[in-house]
């Protein structure tokens, strides 16, 4: 009697890995087309840079073409305008980040608050992330840094205060806080969510044990934030690598190259000065750039979620 047992257990068993293998089958067959064309909707553009990042083309000339190799990667990288960028890119990204961290945290736990009107606060406090960068930056612009007739100049004269030219006196710094109001509603988004899943019970202990409302949040809320807040550095820093509408209509990389980022330096080679081969290097110099940091930052999260 063991004997048949044991075969129709084989045989149930080949039966379902049969039907596995077939489930499996069809469900590679169904997703080929949508893979097929992610695939090369991504190959062709690239294919493409690195072709063109191998010639000397200019949109100007497009009849001389010439194959110049690495030559492109070379002038790119040694260019100063290049290493100008990086460094503009690196405390862009840097500052935005402090910023939007540093301020997020607070401003969540306010929001955390049994308060009146909590929900239309919070949000009045998300809304600045739905708004379009380029509208955002033409606000700030025109309505508040303006130094004749924006409203910190209208405060400064109120005080008696010389009016500061915020895009000819400090570009970078006022590129950075645009920036920083765009992403800083989702921070507290993200923050606020995880004090919201905090539990109260640790911090009624932590109460009555004498701890004062100080060391709660240095030994209790700051580590359950620990992971969300990998979370905006890591998304925060994949965007913010590619900054280039508020740049474009507040200040055009300039004065000089002062807020001139990768993102804003591709640009002006390929638009402004037609040269598509040294822009299409530079591109795939960003796209390398942007990677590493990316490679980092997930092993960076990712240790934080195991831990």
């Amino acid at each position: 009697m063991a004997t048949p047992l044991s075969l129709e257990s084989v045989s149930q068993r080949g039966t379902a890995a049969t039907g596995t293998r077939q489930t499996q089958g069809l469900a590679r067959l169904l997703l080929a087309p949508a893979v097929g064309l992610l695939f090369i909707w991504m190959i062709v553009p690239l294919a493409l840079t690195i072709y063109f990042s191998t010639l000397h083309y200019n949109l100007l000339d497009s009849e001389s073409q010439q194959f110049v190799g690495l030559d492109n990667f070379r002038y790119f990288l040694t260019d100063p305008a290049f290493i100008a960028s990086l460094q503009n890119t690196l405390v862009l990204v840097g500052s935005v980040l402090a910023l939007t961290i540093l301020l997020g945290i607070p401003l969540a736990l306010l929001l955390d608050q049994p308060v009146l009107g909590r929900s239309i606060v919070r949000l009045m406090v998300i809304a600045p992330f739905f708004v379009m960068p380029t509208v955002s930056a033409l606000v700030w612009k025109n309505l508040l840094m303006h130094p004749v007739s924006g409203l910190f100049a209208w405060i400064a004269k109120l005080f008696g205060a010389t009016p500061i030219d915020w895009f000819n006196d400090a570009p970078l710094f006022a590129v950075i806080l645009i920036v920083s109001w765009q992403w800083l509603p989702f921070a507290t988004l993200i923050l606020l969510t995880a004090l919201q899943s905090l539990d109260e019970e640790q911090k009624e202990a932590a109460e009555m044990d004498g701890a004062g409302a100080l060391s709660t949040f240095i030994y209790i809320t700051v580590p359950h934030l620990a992971r969300p807040i990998t979370v905006v550095i890591l998304i925060e820093t994949i965007f913010l690598l590619t900054v280039f509408a508020e740049i474009f209509v507040t200040t055009g990389g300039g004065p000089g190259l002062q807020t001139t980022n990768i993102a804003f330096l591709i640009y002006s080679q390929a638009l402004i000065q037609y040269d598509i081969g040294s822009a299409s290097a530079g591109g795939l110099v960003a796209v390398v750039i942007a990677n590493i940091v990316a490679f980092f930052l997930v092993r960076i999260v990712g240790r934080n979620l195991e831990a």
